[in-house]
């Protein structure tokens, strides 16, 4: 079989970067994670078995010097421990077991150190998507080329109104093919256009920002305030992810991802310290404007200027959408969008694979005789994660009404 994952840096960068803050913090954790395809899709026969093979074959990926030095080079925030941690990293399928039922149904769950499983979510969730549509036919359904005049377009158009923009589009890509020719046609068009108003500031996928010599872009996921949640509870989750990812960085990676528990709970954590310390805010769920309203709102209340800070907006963008949400942003605060599956996975015919990888379960560490179970509880109802009594349970502790 084809191993689809072969560049141990063909990941977002913000696995990296949660990485090195989880071995500077709780080295000692312990997690699991839950595969969940929210459109219940029955997947082709032998799909698992094609899939355990796959995950076998990460235990041949190392990272490279080549890879080291670009990383030192564009990422001067990761300390350099962090490199020597990388060296020594191994993959190993005992971390993980996929399983399907009698009718197709996918079943993956990962369980390990906090530290060395943070590295398989992007990988599988791509590895997943890619072998899909190798297995149901597909693959030889796309036109590249045609593919690479498509995201030039969309780089014209996004260029011409003046946004910003990464792609974000590594977990839900068609192919690893896909991720290439759409960076590298955005990246070409990008530079052959350097007076167009808005700016493609390149990846979150490292392996491409190193190819393209882009810059690898991305901060956090919710797993870290998911994981300190199932630690201490969702009270205090941002507070304390705030705190210990100022002390990683320094200051570094300032864009804070706010609506693990909702902007409710996030309010009462930002502190106008946080505020000040933290360059913006990225929100990932909710409507768009609503949210960019709330955050200026509040940035107004601590007597900070709004029109500071930087928002990401990576909650389903596409072109349109972004360009839309820029001509009533770009007043407001310095933004830029993170745009996923609607770069990487955009076929005539193709459905892109609506599926997840959300840690369900944490304990600080090893010698503890059971786990604690987290969840997420986003802005938009249909991006909670978790069992229905986790999801009841923090809804509770937070004093927000049942569902």
């Amino acid at each position: 079989m084809r191993q689809i994952i072969t560049h141990f840096t063909d990941d977002d960068l913000y696995k990296f970067t949660m990485c090195c803050a989880v071995v500077a913090n709780y080295p000692r954790a312990r997690v699991k994670y839950r595969f969940t395809d929210r459109n219940n899709s029955i997947y082709p026969p032998g799909f698992a078995d094609s899939l355990n093979e796959q995950i076998e074959m990460l235990e041949n990926v190392r990272v490279t010097e080549e890879e080291i030095t670009f990383m030192k080079r564009r990422c001067p925030y990761l300390p350099y421990w962090f490199y020597n941690y990388l060296r020594g990293f191994r993959y190993r399928k005992e971390w993980v077991k996929a399983t399907q039922d009698a009718d197709g149904h996918l079943a993956i769950d990962i369980e390990g150190a906090w530290c060395e499983t943070i590295f398989l979510e992007v990988k599988l969730l791509a590895i997943v998507s890619e072998l899909y549509y190798e297995m149901t036919g597909r693959l030889a359904d796309i036109d590249y080329d045609a593919f690479a005049l498509k995201s030039a377009d969309k780089a014209r158009r996004l260029l011409e109104a003046g946004c910003t923009f990464s792609d974000f589009g590594t977990r839900r890509r068609a192919s690893f093919r896909a991720q290439d020719t759409l960076v590298g046609a955005m990246a070409a068009y990008a530079a052959d256009n350097p007076t167009l108003p808005g700016r493609f500031t390149g990846t979150s996928n490292v392996y491409f920002a190193m190819k393209y010599d882009l810059v690898p872009v991305g901060t956090m996921a919710h797993e870290l305030i998911c994981a300190i949640a199932g630690m201490y509870g969702p009270q205090m989750a941002n507070h304390i992810a705030m705190k210990a990812w100022s002390a990683t960085f320094r200051g570094a990676l300032g864009t804070f991802l706010y609506d693990t528990y909702g902007w409710q709970i996030f309010s009462l954590n930002f502190s106008e310290d946080f505020a000040n310390m933290f360059k913006g805010l990225r929100v990932d769920s909710g409507d768009n404007i609503e949210q960019l309203d709330r955050i200026c709102a509040k940035y107004t209340s601590l007597g900070i200027d709004p029109r500071t800070k930087q928002v990401v907006f990576s909650n389903a963008l596409d072109t349109d959408r972004a360009i839309k949400l820029q001509q009533y942003a770009a007043s407001r605060c310095q933004p830029s969008y993170g745009i996923g599956t609607h770069f990487t996975n955009d076929f005539p015919g193709i459905e892109p694979r609506n599926i997840v990888i959300k840690l369900t379960a944490v304990k600080i560490t090893e010698s503890w005789t059971f786990y604690n179970d987290t969840c997420k509880l986003s802005e938009d109802h249909g991006k909670y994660t978790g069992l229905p009594s986790v999801v009841a349970r923090f809804r509770q502790a937070l004093h927000l009404p049942p569902l």
